[in-house]
């Protein structure tokens, strides 16, 4: 993953107004445990016109399905349901020839109520006067016990660990 891929990314998904959090490796550094992730996890608004414009921002940096179906597909609930249905997929994911180090993920389903979860998001500059938007800390929390897999735990545990000293306990 490059700073330079993440920070056009998060400027192209602003840029077009699109409403999303990023989830998985990098908001558990954003939340104070830095650790290599290879790729950004992005929960989407749903809404059709909000993937829309998602779909066309990430088109503009070159992202293209990495599975043989057209990225448009990705808009079509029917489409995204039969994908968790018959593959049990859980995300979708992305790369870009431009952006070779840099995938992108993107939920299937929304693992949070994302109205609930944009209130409470945290909001860091990735570079200078480009803001990106996390997933909280108690919704990163829960997503990661829900993965439960040991690396989402020992994240889990880190993160803990790092709110405990902040708070002085």
């Amino acid at each position: 993953m490059t700073k330079h891929s993440v920070e056009a990314s998060v400027s192209a998904l602003n840029s077009a107004q699109v409403r999303y959090h990023i989830a998985g490796g990098l908001a558990v550094v954003a939340h104070g445990f830095v650790r290599f992730t290879a790729d950004v996890d992005l929960i989407l608004d749903l809404d059709a016109g909000n993937l829309g414009r998602a779909i066309e921002a990430l088109e503009k940096l070159g992202y293209r399905p990495r599975a043989p179906v057209p990225l448009h597909d990705f808009k079509v609930p029917e489409k995204r349901e039969e994908w968790v249905r018959e593959r049990a997929l859980t995300v979708f994911s992305l790369y870009s020839p431009e952006h070779q180090a840099t995938e992108v993920d993107l939920f299937v389903e929304a693992p949070l109520d994302f109205d609930e979860a944009f209130r409470a998001a945290t909001r860091l500059d990735v570079a200078p006067g480009v803001e990106a938007v996390f997933v909280g800390y108690d919704d990163l929390v829960r997503l990661k016990r829900r993965a439960g897999r040991p690396s989402d735990l020992a994240d889990i545990e880190h993160l803990k660990a790092i709110r405990s000293e902040r708070q002085g306990d």
